[in-house]
């Protein structure tokens, strides 16, 4: 058998490379004659910079001093491929760079309270993204997409117009503090952001809007930390920020309302105002890894993520995946932490099966504790499975 595996991360467990590696190394301890293709993915969060590395032969890698969510220093990448960089937010601005720890009931799904030092979407900032995007211009870039998920931040952008040149004002005309609190008592920006008028693309599959029971601040905040009372004061922050990116020239009219402009904490918003066209994640993942053309060539596609469930039923990489099996007529295996999506609405999709770390173990601390151990097993089971 031509095997093809293309799982996304386990968030805050496995990336995706590991993932797939564990997998194919289960897999080739039952059927070591088969044959398998990994190919990690991202739909734009965590991983996407390192995945698009290692798919795009010519691509060369920078590596960027920059700053975190909170302002120290940190590491971050640009991908040139040709006038073409590629930048993953979360590698600036991502949850996963700030502590906290999961606390509760860990005995039956993943819940639990979130208790956070450092998680607190009022104060954490973007302006580490906007280094990265100033270093790809300086290095000749013309086009940037800019993968965006995973974000542990709510500030609009407003720290990634700041290092772009545009930093947010308040009446007395100093520029705020960072973070999406102070936005509340924003009036303008202090300059026009410097891109050198590059083209700017939004690889997300979040299709959520900035503002309201469905935006950015409601649906994401509390798993950045955010309280209820901070939900709404992040809500009316975005609000006023929405009104003052809405007079840069570049800012397409209705932006607070437009699919994406909610992605990574309202960054799509930011990134639109600056005349951003939104691309999905996936898609475009799919595209420069040349992953459908793959498909037409292999017996099986396995693919995984740690929680298969609603959301991944909308355009997440599961998704993008077993839509493509499912076009070419290929089977279309998924393994994931947990499993929450049913059947029936996984079938629609074009997912043969599914089969959950969690459920293997018989424990939510086992499949958090051991998630390699358990791919490798279920590499191994699903090969003498699917070899009948």
């Amino acid at each position: 058998m031509r095997v093809l595996v293309c799982p996304d991360k386990f968030a805050g467990t496995i990336s995706a490379v590991d993932a797939a590696e564990a997998f194919a190394a289960g897999w080739h301890d039952a059927r070591p004659g088969d044959e398998l293709i990994l190919r990690p993915l991202s739909d734009g969060g965590p991983g996407f910079a390192g995945v698009l590395a290692a798919a795009l032969p010519h691509a060369r890698v920078l590596t960027v001093p920059a700053t975190d969510p909170l302002g120290r220093p940190a590491e971050g990448h640009v991908v040139l491929d040709g006038t073409t960089a590629y930048v993953e937010s979360a590698e600036t601005c991502g949850l996963h760079l700030l502590t906290g720890n999961l606390t509760g009931n860990l005995t039956g799904n993943l819940t639990g309270d979130l208790t956070c030092d450092e998680r607190d979407p009022k104060h954490t900032t973007t302006f580490g993204l906007g280094t990265l995007l100033l270093a790809a211009v300086e290095a000749g870039a013309t086009t940037l997409v800019v993968g965006l998920g995973g974000s542990g931040t709510n500030d609009g952008g407003a720290g990634l117009l700041a290092a772009l040149g545009a930093a947010p004002l308040g009446a007395a005309g100093y520029a705020l503090p960072y973070g999406g609190a102070a936005l509340i008592d924003c009036v303008s920006l202090g300059g026009v952001p410097r891109l050198r008028e590059a083209t700017v693309i939004a690889a997300t599959d979040v299709d959520s809007p900035l503002l309201g029971l469905r935006g950015a601040s409601a649906v994401y905040g509390p798993q950045k930390g955010a309280t209820r009372e901070d939900v709404f004061l992040l809500d009316a922050a975005l609000t006023r920020f929405a009104d003052v990116l809405q007079t840069l020239p570049t800012a397409p009219p209705g932006l607070a309302d437009l699919p994406g402009s909610g992605a990574a904490g309202g960054l799509g918003a930011a990134l639109l105002a600056l005349g951003a066209r939104v691309e999905s994640g996936i898609g475009l993942v799919r595209r420069l890894t040349l992953l459908d053309a793959e498909m037409e060539e292999v017996s099986l596609v396995v693919t995984g993520e740690g929680a298969f469930d609603e959301q991944s039923l909308r355009g997440k990489v599961v998704a993008g995946v077993a839509n493509a099996a499912r076009d070419l007529g290929v089977p279309c295996v998924v393994v994931a932490g947990r499993v929450d999506a049913g059947r029936r609405e996984a079938a629609s999709i074009g997912v043969t099966e599914a089969h959950a770390l969690v459920e293997h173990f018989g424990s939510v601390a086992e499949a958090l504790a051991r998630p390699a151990d358990g791919l490798r097993e279920l590499g191994g089971r699903l090969a003498l499975q699917w070899s009948r």
